[in-house]
């Protein structure tokens, strides 16, 4: 496998590990990266742009919430600028575990300089759907 290949699955699997130890210093997120998630102010339609401003609002309450993650496996895109993730997020409240694929674009330094967040979010947003 190509070292740039390794490259970008390793920051893909880095991620999850640091997403369930509750460390957004280990992920190596760009100045300027945009995320998109469903559970973000305005959904995934609005990008919430800039590292501090993802640490302040997306990230904050996640280490309170999540009881820990597990990587299924990692895909990266032919021309080696991103990579896949999916991933299993056990929810402390409302219980539940989460299937997501978290989409990441990486730049030549290493850094995430997009991230696009997928999953279905009623298990958190509306629990016992299911059973309705």
């Amino acid at each position: 496998m190509d070292e740039r290949a390794k490259q970008l699955h390793n920051i893909a699997r880095g991620y999850v590990h640091s997403l369930g130890q509750g460390n957004f210093e280990a992920i190596p997120y760009d100045n300027n990266v945009e995320l998109r998630a469903p559970l973000c102010p305005g959904g995934s339609s609005v990008p919430l742009v800039g590292r501090s401003n993802l640490k302040a609002v997306w990230w904050a309450p996640l280490p309170s919430l999540v009881a820990g993650t597990e990587v299924i496996d990692t895909y990266v895109n032919e021309h080696l600028s991103a990579v896949t993730v999916e991933f299993l997020c056990s929810i402390k409240e409302p219980a539940c575990t989460l299937r997501i694929l978290d989409r990441f674009t990486i730049n030549a330094a290493g850094r995430i300089t997009s991230q696009e967040n997928f999953f279905d979010p009623r298990d958190v947003t509306n629990p016992g759907w299911r059973d309705a």
